[in-house]
């Protein structure tokens, strides 16, 4: 029972503060303006403000491990290449598998990590190389697949550049950048003084709530109608398959505490509403990854307290 309550005081607060996002919105005390804005705030300054914090908080001399950095690199890239070729083999509506692969493997890593060590360790942990390991894969990968499964008929120059500009574009990625500067400013062991720190936390701070009411306030359950079955097989991959395949390996690595909270997270947790944005923009439906979104959303509660409670009752998790 201690091993079940540790599990839902690590999950059930996140789902309620998305909750309590829905309700508001569904009240009308949040509209579609607050959303827009919120994810822009999230996404540009809040989340980058807070991901540099971190980083720049790790002892990368000491603290950095370059095994699980390239494990979570590593497990990226298997599940993503795995689930693209397999569907290529069993999805028979061609025009979907960019957005199937995507909602497969791409999480909410960067919100919900932070949001779920925060909660059981009260700070960041592992969760930053985790991020180094997987988030810019995240987006490289989800530029392929979206290029070459587009559901428009284009030449192969025209993917060429397209795939040229969506690189450029992960490059100037907020996110990305608030990573990197803040392994250099690690790397050089750069001192702030004490009120850029405070006002880095507090910017920082903002990210999680606001994120999480952003998700809940802009939760549709009208999402789910389309496509429903290629979106269930989605969700189901995203929540249980993946963590099944891959958190026995990391035990076996050794990888346990925080470590294995990050990667929990890494690959059980929804898919991140940023799967929307970018599929929309490449000239896909939206509607399978919409609907991926929504369920993940409401059942990776559910997952991520399955997974926590199996880690913490065999001893993996103290």
């Amino acid at each position: 029972m201690g091993n079940l309550i540790f599990s839902l005081n690590s999950t059930v607060p996140v789902f309620l503060v998305i909750v309590l996002g829905y309700v508001l919105k569904k009240i009308k005390f949040l509209n579609e303006s607050f959303t827009d804005i919120s994810d822009k705030l999230v996404f540009k300054v809040t989340l980058p403000v807070m991901l540099f914090n971190d980083m720049s908080n790790v002892d990368i001399y000491n603290d950095f491990d370059l095994r699980y950095v390239l494990f979570c690199a590593g497990v990226t890239t298997v599940a993503f290449f795995s689930i693209w070729l397999l569907s290529k083999i069993f999805i028979k509506d061609k025009s979907s598998i960019g957005e199937f692969v995507q909602a497969c493997y791409r999480s909410s890593a960067a919100i919900l990590g932070e949001a779920y060590i925060l909660n059981i360790y009260g700070n960041a942990g592992m969760v930053p190389l985790m991020m180094i390991g997987s988030v810019p894969l995240f987006n490289v990968y989800a530029v392929l697949v979206l290029t070459l499964e587009s559901p428009q008929k284009i030449s192969a120059g025209e993917a060429a550049v397209r795939i040229r500009k969506a690189f450029i574009n992960i490059l100037k990625n907020p996110i990305i950048d608030g990573i990197a500067l803040g392994v250099l400013a690690s790397a050089l062991k750069i001192n702030f003084p004490v009120f850029a720190v405070k006002t880095f936390d507090s910017i920082g701070g903002l990210t999680t709530p606001l994120a999480l009411i952003a998700i809940g306030s802009s939760f549709e359950f009208s999402k789910l109608r389309g496509k429903l079955r290629l979106t269930a097989i989605a969700s189901f991959i995203k929540l249980f398959v993946l963590p099944a395949i891959f958190l026995p390996l990391a035990l076996h690595l050794g990888f346990t505490n925080q470590k294995l909270i990050a990667l929990i997270v890494m690959l059980g947790s929804c898919s991140t509403p940023t799967c929307y944005v970018m599929a929309k923009n490449m000239g896909h439906e939206g509607v399978l990854t919409s609907g991926a979104i929504v369920l993940t959303t409401l059942f990776s509660t559910v997952s991520l307290t399955f997974w926590i409670f199996m880690a913490k009752s065999l001893g993996y998790i103290i």
